[in-house]
């Protein structure tokens, strides 16, 4: 029973409640009021940056109680505004956090807060908002629920340059569709928004231009309603092309030039209007700058969002600019461009699909072979996913003569080069035939191997551990390579559950051990190695279950009874003392081991 991996090596942590949240948690219901104010503070300054704290205090029940808290009149102003605070910082945390938070009701909580008079309160509150509504998983619609928010949130807008700001960023996120124009367009969002566009604050003028952006998408009427607005005397399109010059920030000038595309496509502008033609055709250097900004801006939209991704490869020619950005003539462009990629292969849908239709992998390869490092960290990271299983990348890939190239990479001093070599490898010999995995061990050679076997990153330890593991699979796979390799590799093995290494990295060694134990001949190797089997019996007794499980794991791979030799294996090991540790493993409270040990245990009982 052979065990192959693919893909990243995950660790799962349960979260521990501690004492100290608790602490926290109970002085949020004391009686005296000044507690509770310097008890909301000292949580504030106990979640910043602190995620595992946030979890705690949510699991815990902090938020009705600061919601509580936040909506009594009763309540000191000082006091409301820091429950704000410190649950804007939960909201920081993880998608859990939102969710939680939007689950207790948050959202109408803080709007209800807004009709507080104390500014520093609305400042705090709509911080929240603005945190929980940019979050994916926060339902947009719950803005729209009640007809009075966006009026009221109009009106908030001229109190102060915070109010700007989060205000015009939650109208940002949450304009999803054509409704959604429609309500902001018909509570006077142009003209309340058009004059922020002036604002002293980069903040404020950055957002207030990221929702026209937003409102004018595929709108005809908003469109044609932002070609007629003035601001200060000036066109609002005017406006747009100042924000375009080359002294503003990059964000700024793709943005602007989002605007005035979006009004052109909707013939608010024509074509060779002097906007259009001077400021949409820069000059080399420029129009790299602003390419390079465009891939970074997909690169992050589509690096957690399946969605996003799958309408930024739908988008006409898309995939065709991304693969023409792989070849400029710019080293940024080149490395926006490839990290585009990079995000937009972490789709098994896109993998499948638009690289196999756009033959990727092509100017991927090409771009490995002379690139600086930066360049080629992310290009072998995107080659990584293109040569997952379910990639149909992979094929003309393998036949591209990618394994020397992959083990040139594991010579690198860049550990980053290193684990992206030795992955891609991995996951190359995921399920490979024999032809395949003896080319990767011929191509890496003994030497290299155990170079990665002792190298001092450890997640290049690990993903060499997983390229073991995916080559030691299928039994004839295993003995053949321990044919040839057995000596080498069981010297590894030795020495590295003998060396002082994590749990993780001797987890995943007991498992290639597992695998060599489910060769025919292969696990001769191990029944003639007393030592090697005292440090099974070691492990299955250790305080650790998850190497007990591994240890056991090999033991019933040696004692199975259909194969040859099964007696004098069960026999051999009986005598060492195996069947009473297996025995006293069927009374383990971890279910996996006790099943485990059952199941070896019936072996002698057969």
């Amino acid at each position: 029973m052979a065990c192959v991996l693919e893909g990243p090596l995950r660790i799962s942590v349960l979260s521990e409640v501690t004492a100290t949240s608790r602490h926290y948690v109970d002085r949020l219901f004391d009686p005296d009021p000044q507690k509770v104010l310097q008890g909301v503070i000292d949580m504030k300054n106990a979640v910043i940056g602190n995620n595992k704290q946030k979890a705690n205090l949510i699991v815990l029940g902090a938020v009705p109680r600061l919601l509580y808290l936040l909506q009594q009149v009763s309540s000191s102003p000082e006091l409301r505004t820091e429950c704000a605070v410190v649950l804007g910082s939960l909201a920081m945390g993880t998608e859990n956090n939102i969710k939680s938070l939007v689950d207790c009701h948050i959202i109408p909580a803080l709007l209800q807060g807004l009709l507080c008079p104390d500014l520093t309160f609305i400042e705090a509150c709509l911080r929240c908002l603005r945190t929980v509504f940019i979050s994916p998983v926060t339902p947009v619609q719950l803005l729209y629920t009640d007809p009075t928010v966006i009026p009221h949130l109009m009106s908030l807008l001229s109190r102060s340059e915070r109010t700007q700001e989060y205000i015009t960023q939650i109208f940002s996120h949450c304009c999803k569709t054509p409704e959604h124009q429609t309500v902001l367009f018909n509570h006077g969002a142009i003209q309340n928004i058009a004059l922020l566009l002036i604002s002293p604050s980069y903040k404020v003028r950055m957002q207030a231009l990221k929702c026209f952006s937003v409102l004018a998408y595929e709108n005809t009427q908003v469109s044609m309603t932002l070609v007629n607005v003035l601001v200060d005397g000036e066109l609002l399109s005017q406006v747009f092309v100042r924000m375009m010059q080359r002294d503003q920030p990059i964000e700024m000038q793709l943005t602007a030039a989002k605007c005035l595309t979006y009004m052109c496509r909707a013939g608010a502008i024509r074509t060779d209007d002097n906007c259009v033609i001077l400021k949409l055709d820069h000059d080399l250097k420029h129009a790299h700058e602003l390419r390079q900004a465009a891939f970074k801006l997909y690169a992050s939209l589509g690096s957690n969002d399946e969605d996003i991704r799958k309408k930024i490869t739908e988008t006409e020619n898309m995939m065709d600019r991304i693969v023409s950005g792989l070849s400029e003539s710019s080293i940024k462009v080149r490395l926006a461009a490839v990290r585009c990629l990079h995000s937009l292969s972490r789709s098994v849908q896109q993998l499948r699909t638009s690289f196999h239709d756009h033959a990727v992998w092509k100017p991927l390869m090409k771009l490995l072979q002379n690139a600086p490092d930066e360049v080629l960290v992310m290009a072998s990271s995107t080659l990584c996913n293109l040569l997952l299983e379910f990639s149909p990348s992979k094929e003309p890939i393998l036949e591209s003569g990618v394994i020397e190239l992959l083990c040139s990479l594991t010579q690198s001093d860049s550990p980053a080069l290193r684990v992206n070599g030795i992955w891609a490898l991995m996951n190359m010999a995921f399920q490979a035939d024999q032809k395949v995995k003896m080319e990767i061990v011929r191509s890496l050679g003994t030497e290299q191997l155990f170079r990665l076997l002792s190298d001092p990153d450890t997640n290049v330890l690990m993903k060499t551990l997983g390229l073991l593991r995916n080559l030691l699979s299928t039994r004839p796979h295993i003995d053949h390579i321990m044919s040839s390799h057995g000596k080498q590799i069981m010297q590894a093995v030795t020495l590295i559950l003998e060396g002082e290494h994590s749990t993780e990295v001797k987890e995943q060694t007991l498992c290639i051990l597992a695998n060599i134990a489910d060769g025919n001949t292969a696990k001769d190797l191990i029944m003639t190695n007393d030592d090697m089997l005292q440090k099974i019996k070691y492990y299955m007794g250790h305080s650790n279950v998850k190497l007990q499980l591994a240890a056991t794991f090999c033991i019933s791979n040696l004692i199975w009874n259909e194969e040859d030799g099964s007696q004098e294996r069960q026999d051999k090991l009986r005598e060492m003392g195996f069947v009473d540790i297996l025995h006293k493993l069927t009374q383990a409270s971890d279910p996996n081991l006790c099943d485990r040990a059952k199941t070896a245990m019936q072996q002698y009982l057969a």
